[in-house]
């Protein structure tokens, strides 16, 4: 199990770094509804890694097996480092790149009539925030992954 998450892991790790820091550096390009989609794509496109690291488990490393509970644990242990590369971008971005987003966030909001929806966020704060909204998702999608390509003896 270990050589197969730290491969598909470091992949999506791999893959969270280079997919949102291209989705980042066109932040700018589209607005925040727009980006905000495209980061989801993103997202959703790092986790990938999750079935292939299941079914490369249940192929290759276990004779065909894999029991629910194993590959929700693949699953969700590739996951994390998915987020924690999503997580390390987005802080890079936000603290160093673009220390202004936050600012320019609140105004969006603001100009949309949109007051209620501002929280305080630092780079800190949305960093892990990132990594945990990625290890969710990553969960839901560690779970649909594992039912699909589940065989017991």
């Amino acid at each position: 199990m270990k050589p197969t998450v730290l491969k598909y892991g470091g992949y999506g790790l791999l893959a969270g770094i280079i997919i949102f820091s291209i989705h980042l550096s066109f932040l700018n390009t589209f607005d925040y509804s727009t980006n905000e989609i495209l980061g989801y794509i993103s997202i959703f496109l790092c986790l990938s890694f999750v079935f292939f690291g299941i079914k490369h488990y249940r192929d290759k490393e276990n004779n065909g097996m894999v029991s629910l509970g194993k590959g929700i644990a693949i699953g969700v242990l590739i996951s994390i480092f998915v987020a924690l590369g999503i997580a390390i971008v987005d802080f890079i971005y936000t603290k160093f790149i673009d220390p202004d987003f936050f600012k320019n966030y609140e105004q969006m909001l603001i100009d949309q009539g949109r007051q209620d929806e501002i929280m305080e966020m630092t780079s800190t704060t949305a960093a892990i925030f990132m990594f945990v909204l990625v290890t969710i998702i990553g969960f839901i999608i560690s779970l649909i992954s594992a039912l699909i390509l589940q065989r017991k003896n």
